[in-house]
């Protein structure tokens, strides 16, 4: 797969659907994974642990690409995420609450496979929505 592509199915399908197939399919053995939470993850274990985790506090989470530049076997996005807070989030018991925050990630691909994400989202302007 190209970078675009591949950038596109990690959200679309391992994150928005919550395809578990297509993790070793999209991701590197030994994928390097920092998330908009703070939390650093090595592996697709490792990353799908990082996903569960947002999975409990949000069963609806969504991620939408709103820009997407390549550069290579770099890319960067910037991205739009939305739920419902359904279970301990950001240090937060649920709410019930939709939220809507923004972010922004960097990748790195390597032998037809995402080798890396540093993701940062605006978790002040979550926790905002949140502890209203």
């Amino acid at each position: 797969m190209e970078s675009a592509e591949l950038i596109e199915t990690f959200y679309s399908r391992l994150w928005n659907l919550w395809d578990d197939d297509a993790v070793d399919v999209v991701l590197a053995p030994d994928f390097v994974f920092r998330g908009s939470l703070g939390l650093e993850t090595r592996g697709r274990d490792g990353w799908r642990t990082y996903r569960d985790l947002v999975r409990t506090g949000s069963g609806d989470f969504a991620n939408e690409i709103v820009t997407l530049v390549v550069a290579g076997d770099e890319a960067a996005a910037r991205l739009r995420y939305t739920g419902t807070h359904t279970g301990d989030l950001v240090g937060l018991p649920a709410t019930g609450r939709r939220f809507e925050y923004s972010g922004a990630a960097f990748f790195t691909v390597e032998q037809g496979r995402l080798a890396s994400a540093w993701v940062l989202g605006d978790l002040h302007g979550l926790r905002a929505q949140l502890a209203r």
